[in-house]
C-alpha cells in the first residue's frame, strides 16, 4: 500500500512539474510583429496609407486598388486563379477577382498569397527564407537542419504551382465534426458548439484558432491559424489560465518546439483534428507542457 502510495505521489508530482512549465508571463524578445516588422518597413510592408498598389510601386493591379484595409500589394495572375490545396488537390479554391470581393477568401486567403506565394504574385513575394532574428530564433532552435525554410506556397522547391502539399485552405475547407474530428456540432449560423472531449481539451489546452465562416460553416483560411498582426506571443487563454504565451510564426495559440520534452505543437494541431487528441483516446488528464 505504501508502495503504491508513493507511485500515486510521484506520478502527480511529475503532472504538476509538467504543468508548471507551461509559462503564462511570456516576454517577447523582439517586436511582437515578428518577421511581419519587415525589417523595419512594419505596417506599410502590407499597408499603404495612400494610393493603394500604386502608391507601392506596383503597376499590375488586376482590380485591387487598396480599397480593402489600405492593402498595398497587387496579386497579378492570382486574382481569380484556381488553385488546388492539400492531398491531391482535393480541396479547389477559386480566388477573388477584386478587392470588392465580400467572401472570406479575400482578406483570409487572398491578401496572404500577395506575399507568400512566390509564383503567381512576385511584387511583394518573401525572400523565401524566414527571418530568424525577427522571431527572436535561431535556425537550430526549432529543429531544422538549415535556414532555409521555404515561405513561398507556389514556389516551394517541389515544383510551381505545387500547393498539393500547403495545408487546404479555402470556402471548400471545411471544418467537420464526428468521425476523426471532434465530438462536436455545427450550429446554423456555422459556429461550432464543442462536445464532452473537445470541452475537456479546450480546458486542458484551449481554443485559439479562428475559423472564417462560409455558407453557414466553419472554414480554413491562413488567418484561422495565424495573426499576422502579432507573431511572436499569443494574449489567450491556455489550460484555462489567461496570460500570454510563448508562440511563433503568428500561430493563435501556445506554440513552442524549443520545449523538446513538451506537447504544444500537436495541442495546437489537436484544436482542430481531435482524434488526434489525448482527450479522444481515454487521456484526458496529460497537461499542455
Amino acid at each position: 500500500m505504501k508502495k503504491l502510495l508513493f507511485v500515486l505521489l510521484v506520478v502527480v508530482f511529475a503532472a504538476s512539474m509538467a504543468a508548471a512549465q507551461l509559462n503564462s508571463n511570456w516576454q517577447s524578445p523582439v517586436d511582437v510583429q515578428g518577421a511581419h516588422n519587415n525589417h523595419g518597413r512594419g505596417c506599410t510592408g502590407c499597408h499603404i496609407p495612400h494610393s493603394g498598389p500604386a502608391g507601392n510601386g506596383g503597376t499590375d493591379q488586376t482590380g485591387f486598388y487598396g480599397n480593402l484595409a489600405l492593402w498595398g500589394q497587387a496579386p497579378g495572375q492570382l486574382a481569380g486563379l484556381t488553385i488546388n490545396f492539400g492531398d491531391a488537390g482535393g480541396w479547389a479554391e477559386t480566388l477573388p477577382t477584386s478587392d470588392q470581393a465580400t467572401t472570406p477568401d479575400l482578406s483570409g486567403l487572398l491578401l496572404c498569397l500577395t506575399c507568400h506565394d512566390g509564383n503567381y504574385a512576385k511584387g511583394a513575394m518573401m525572400t523565401g527564407i524566414v527571418d530568424w532574428a525577427a522571431e527572436g530564433l535561431n535556425p537550430g532552435q526549432l529543429g531544422y537542419q538549415s535556414a532555409n525554410v521555404p515561405t513561398w506556397l507556389g514556389n516551394d522547391g517541389s515544383g510551381l504551382e505545387n500547393y498539393e502539399n500547403d495545408h487546404p485552405a479555402g470556402l471548400n475547407a471545411v471544418i467537420g465534426c464526428g468521425g476523426h474530428n471532434w465530438d462536436c456540432t455545427i450550429a446554423a449560423n456555422g459556429h461550432i458548439i464543442p462536445g464532452p472531449l473537445m470541452t475537456e481539451f479546450i480546458n486542458n489546452y484551449g481554443f485559439g484558432v479562428s475559423p472564417s465562416y462560409y455558407n453557414n460553416q466553419p472554414v480554413v483560411m491562413c488567418t484561422t491559424c495565424h495573426n499576422q498582426h502579432v507573431m511572436t506571443v499569443y494574449n489567450g487563454t491556455i489550460a484555462k489560465t489567461p496570460g500570454y504565451f510563448q508562440t511563433q510564426f503568428g500561430l493563435r495559440g501556445y506554440y513552442n518546439p524549443g520545449n523538446k520534452s513538451g506537447n504544444s505543437v500537436s495541442q495546437f494541431c489537436r484544436q482542430c483534428h481531435g482524434s488526434h487528441a489525448n482527450e479522444y483516446n481515454n487521456a484526458p488528464n496529460i497537461p499542455t507542457t
